[in-house]
């Protein structure tokens, strides 16, 4: 019988995206650039998710956004 440690690294979700690794994509049609906040996973039925935290603010909707979460397929690394 193994430990929490040897269920965890069976089971749980494995990141594909270190914090600050520097990516690009877009959101909402908008182009940004940014850096790797959390690369996480809170439920199966959405699927995995990355926070990313903007060099420049984007303004959407009559609001001003810092940070954003996207999916894996909307971003790339920035070389």
């Amino acid at each position: 019988m193994g430990n929490q440690t040897d269920y965890f690294n069976r089971v749980g979700y494995k990141a594909t995206w270190n914090i600050g690794d520097r990516v690009f994509g877009k959101w909402n049609r908008i182009p940004f650039v940014g850096t790797v906040g959390n690369d996480r996973l809170l439920n199966h039925r959405d699927g995995p998710d990355i926070t990313i935290h903007l060099d420049l603010p984007i303004q959407f909707d009559n609001k001003i956004y810092n940070f954003i979460i996207v999916k894996h397929k909307d971003i790339k690394e920035y070389r």
